[in-house]
C-alpha cells in the first residue's frame, strides 16, 4: 500500500506530512513510559507483517496490521507506524522518504479511527465473541479506509491514476479479510495472555482528554 517516491504532486506530499506531523505530535504527547515496550513490538509486527509485497503498478498491497496496531495504541498508532515506515524506506526502498508523510496518514489515520470506533470492545465485560467479531472488523475495516485513502490520494493527483486508484481497491478486498483474521487473532491471544495490553487508556479516553 506504499506510494513510491516521484509519484504524486508536490502539495499532496506537503499537505499529508503536515496532517502526519500533527497526529506524531498528538500521539507523542499521549505516550506512558509503561506503553514503549509494547509500541517497540507493534512497530516492529508492523515492520515485518509489510515486508512481502505484491505489485500492483505504483502501489503494493501486502498486509499492513494497522488495525491491530489503532485498536491497541489509538492516536499512539502514528509515531508506531512513521517509524516502521521509516525502516522500510531506508532499509528495502518501500516508498520513500519523501512520500513518507503520505503513506503513514494513509495508513495510521484509519488505524485511529477504527481504533476510536471499535475502543468499547476493550472493557473486560466484553463476551469472547462480541470482542472477536469488533477485532475482525477492526482490522478489516482498516485496510478498507487505507484503501480508499490511498485511492482518493491518486486520484486527487490527476485522472491517469484513477486505473490505479481502482486497481488499488479491487486488489484490497482479499487483504480486508486476512487482515481481519490475523487482528481477531492476535487480538484474542492478547485478551487471554496479557490482557494489560487491552486494557490500558484507549482511544476514547485520549479523545475526551
Amino acid at each position: 500500500m506504499h506510494i513510491s517516491e516521484g509519484v504524486l504532486r508536490p502539495e499532496i506530499l506537503a499537505g499529508a506530512a503536515a496532517l502526519t506531523a500533527l497526529g506524531v505530535a498528538a500521539g507523542l504527547r499521549r505516550i506512558e513510559d509503561r506503553e514503549i515496550p509494547a509500541m517497540g513490538i507493534l512497530s516492529a509486527a508492523f515492520f515485518v507483517g509489510s515486508l512481502i509485497h505484491v505489485p500492483a503498478g505504483v502501489v503494493s498491497v501486502h498486509l499492513v496490521l494497522n488495525g491491530l496496531v489503532g485498536f491497541i495504541l489509538g492516536i499512539r498508532a502514528f509515531p508506531v507506524i512513521l517509524v516502521g515506515l521509516l525502516l522500510q524506506a531506508l532499509l528495502f526502498h518501500f516508498g520513500g522518504l519523501t512520500s513518507l508523510g503520505v503513506n503513514t496518514l494513509n495508513m495510521a489515520l484509519p488505524a485511529f479511527v477504527c481504533g476510536l470506533a471499535f475502543g468499547w470492545a476493550k472493557k473486560p465485560e466484553t463476551g469472547r465473541l462480541t470482542f472477536t467479531v469488533a477485532a475482525f472488523a477492526c482490522g478489516a475495516l482498516s485496510v478498507l479506509l487505507s484503501g480508499l485513502m490511498v485511492g482518493l490520494t491518486l486520484f486527487l493527483n490527476g485522472q491517469a491514476f484513477v486505473p490505479a486508484a481502482k486497481l488499488m481497491m479491487s486488489a484490497h478486498v482479499p487483504v480486508m479479510i486476512i487482515e481481519g483474521l490475523v487482528t481477531a487473532s492476535c487480538l484474542g491471544f492478547l485478551k487471554k495472555v496479557r490482557p494489560e495490553m487491552l486494557t490500558g487508556p484507549g482511544p476514547v479516553k485520549e479523545a475526551d482528554a
